[in-house]
């Protein structure tokens, strides 16, 4: 797969030759994209893992983020998932995070906890994205 001539914003990735709606990305250990997340600057990730799911075999993907500059402000993401495929046509999500550093720290102390209602919100995308419902 190639990256699409207008980019991510103005058609995404699609695949050689196809038309239709955009393809997902090409994955795989290496790739690096760039996310912005609970008011940090953009983030420039970093996939370490890539494992496609297969009869029996969960998904596996990870990827770590950093974020530099005075202690302060240097904050380190590693994230991983799992997607496993179960009976009765459910899946099964496990995701991990850790944020290492001062401003994830602060985000730590607050309530209600950004971090872990800003993941549900994402867990919660996912579903909806992945049943064909809307916002």
């Amino acid at each position: 797969m190639r990256r699409g001539a207008r980019g991510p914003r103005g058609g995404g990735w699609r695949r050689p030759g196809r038309a239709g709606p955009p393809a997902s990305p090409p994955a795989g250990a290496g790739l690096v994209f760039r996310f912005g997340t609970f008011g940090f600057p953009p983030l420039d990730a970093h996939v370490v893992e890539f494992q496609e799911p297969a009869e029996g075999v969960p998904g596996r993907l990870s990827w770590t983020a950093k974020q530099d500059g005075t202690p302060a402000e240097r904050l380190d993401v590693p994230h991983a998932w799992l997607v496993e495929d179960l009976p009765g046509g459910r899946v099964r999500i496990l995701t991990q995070e850790t944020q290492i550093g001062e401003p994830a720290a602060q985000l730590a102390r607050q309530i209600p906890n950004p971090m872990l209602n800003g993941h549900q919100a994402w867990l919660d995308g996912l579903v909806r994205a992945a049943s064909g419902r809307a916002r």
